[in-house]
């Protein structure tokens, strides 16, 4: 029986952790879905699509991974697409008690999807989508914290805006 983990996020943008995270559950699952949440009460820098572009960009040279958009409740997502495992990163203890409270919401909605908590690498624990839109608000240095392929769509964006 294949073990199809879900991953679900804002991902707004995906960053050099989410993709560390995915590569480090690809060498425990069969297969990976990232799910990117629509997350309008997040107010993303991104739009969905833009979210979406950046995430299949940056894993288009992984195999067994799927990326597509959501706006349900992660387990329905999860249920529909066969995924008995939901991934969740954890880079600090600040980010435990957050998760622990879904992991444990997501238990009491279906008892049958695990939820699995990874770490990023120690050099990526430090990097949140919240730090890299901060620093692309004042044109700030980002590409030691985004994959390549997303850093240049973020390049192309920024030129776009500026003509």
């Amino acid at each position: 029986m294949r073990k199809i983990a879900l991953y679900p996020g804002t991902f707004d943008p995906i960053t050099n952790g989410h993709f560390d995270i995915i590569e480090r559950a690809l060498n425990l699952f069969d297969e990976v879905i990232i799910a990117v949440a629509i997350s309008q009460d997040k107010k993303p820098m991104f739009t969905l699509a833009e979210r979406i572009e950046m995430t299949k960009e940056a894993v288009k040279d992984l195999k067994n991974v799927t990326v597509l958009g959501f706006d349900n409740l992660t387990v329905e997502l999860a249920k529909t697409h066969g995924a008995s495992i939901i991934i969740r990163g954890l880079r600090a203890v600040s980010d435990f008690e957050y998760e622990l409270q879904l992991g444990y919401l997501n238990n009491s909605l279906n008892d049958t999807i695990e939820t699995v908590y990874l770490m990023p690498k120690l050099q990526h624990a430090f990097i949140s989508s919240s730090i890299v839109r901060n620093l692309l608000k004042f044109n700030g240095k980002t590409e030691h914290l985004v994959p390549k392929e997303v850093q240049k769509i973020i390049g192309n964006m920024k030129s776009c805006t500026l003509q």
